[in-house]
């Protein structure tokens, strides 16, 4: 079923619904009419079929039974939350994403070959920040060439010459964090509340 029948079979299937949840509660026309605010022959026809469901329509409705919005228009389940892995191999890197949706600010996880260890140096716009899961990670930033451990965070704008590689004879594993037009990533160690004492 395509996404358009499903949606004509979900609003068709409301008004069925409203009905059913109403008389199994014993609830009448006129008793939900009072609670909700909607006249009784909006009500009767939105049961029928005959109205078309709307949010102002089902909210008071919902309220009115307590029950979830979802309950009435039988809204189908969240889908599958895992993301699906689809590594790319760049010169020589395996870098796995992380987000499925584009934006400004992605996210990898990178496998670094030992292989890799001539610095190439480069600049682009953006703002990255590292994270070294595995391995150790060599970090060139303009004047700053340090070896990273696992554990350990670098954060920098990538308009700076910039070089990151094997730090070892060993592959590396990092997660990278990667924002276009200089977007930082914000951490919080702790709550906003606990940093002000």
């Amino acid at each position: 079923m395509d996404n358009a029948a499903a949606i004509t079979k979900a609003l068709a299937d409301v008004g069925p619904r409203l009905r059913r949840l109403r008389t199994e509660r014993g609830v009448t026309l006129a008793a939900l009419a009072e609670a909700t605010g909607i006249s009784k022959s909006t009500l009767s026809r939105l049961e029928a079929g005959q109205r078309r469901p709307s949010l102002e329509l089902l909210l008071p409705i919902a309220q009115a039974h307590q029950v979830p919005l979802d309950e009435l228009v039988g809204a189908p389940e969240v889908g599958d939350p895992r993301v699906r892995f689809q590594a790319r191999c760049v010169h020589g890197r395996t870098h796995i994403p992380l987000t499925r949706q584009p934006g400004p600010l992605q996210a990898w996880k990178s496998i670094i070959p030992p292989d890799q260890s001539v610095p190439e140096m480069t600049t682009h716009e953006g703002y990255e920040w590292l994270y070294v899961l595995s391995g150790k990670v060599r970090l060139i930033v303009a004047g700053h060439d340090l070896i990273m451990g696992p554990g350990e965070a670098a954060e920098f704008d990538t308009r700076l010459p910039h070089w990151f590689g094997p730090g070892s004879d060993q592959p590396a594993e990092i997660l990278s964090l990667f924002g276009r037009q200089g977007e930082r990533v914000h951490l919080r160690a702790a709550p906003e509340s606990r940093r002000r004492r």
